[in-house]
């Protein structure tokens, strides 16, 4: 059976914990295709979006060994819908085709597609069977990006509000894991999940649209 048979979007907002639910997803046996990755590979030294990226913006949008200066580009979307959208218009199309090449040659039961930004993109709920918000506290977030990234409340807020809202991505999910409290308390959520996932992949496979 192809995992493309059953696919699960994973997604939540900024500080939710995304990448450790997608780290024990992958332990127990599923694929996981982070566009985040994908999109860090396209904008670093020798990227395959930077010519378009640098024609688009400019060099000085491209920082001393040639990868996107992230921060410089931040500020610039943040304040400019218009640039948001032409970085879109580079990255998006990238990034999808890179996740459905590596999803295609995935051989977990079925395959995440861990997609901070799914909601707000639009398309994605068209290529998966189910989406997945890791779901946290605005305040939980914004603490633990201060933390981890050094930020002030005021530039996580920023970023918060080019993303969708909690309520937006919980309007969207089939599933929500809860981890707005101790880091133990996702496990049996995720292995409840796991089960419920490898149980309709299995029926995905003789009848592809009992999922869909």
């Amino acid at each position: 059976m192809s995992p493309l048979n059953f696919a699960i979007g994973l997604t939540g907002g900024i500080g939710s914990g995304k990448t450790t639910v997608a780290d024990q997803f992958a332990a127990l046996g599923a694929s996981v295709v982070d566009t985040d990755q994908i999109a860090h590979s396209l904008t670093t030294a020798g990227g395959s979006a930077m010519p378009a990226i640098i024609a688009a913006f400019g060099a000085e949008f491209a920082d001393a060994s040639g990868a996107m200066d992230r921060a410089r580009m931040r500020q610039l979307v943040f304040s400019d819908a218009g640039a948001k959208q032409r970085l879109e218009a580079i990255l998006h199309p990238r990034i999808r085709d890179a996740a459905l090449a590596a999803a295609a040659t995935a051989s977990g039961n079925y395959v995440i597609f861990a997609v901070p930004l799914l909601v707000e993109s639009g398309t994605w709920r068209q290529r998966v069977s189910r989406i997945v918000t890791v779901d946290c506290p605005e305040s939980v977030q914004i603490a633990r990006v201060m933390a981890r990234n050094g930020l002030t409340e005021q530039q996580v807020r920023a970023i918060m509000a080019n993303q969708a809202s909690r309520q937006q991505r919980l309007d969207a999910a089939d599933d929500v894991i809860d981890n707005g409290g101790d880091v133990t308390a996702l496990a049996p959520q995720i292995a409840r999940l796991h089960d419920l996932y490898l149980a309709i992949s299995k029926r995905s496979a003789t009848n592809p649209a009992q999922c869909l």
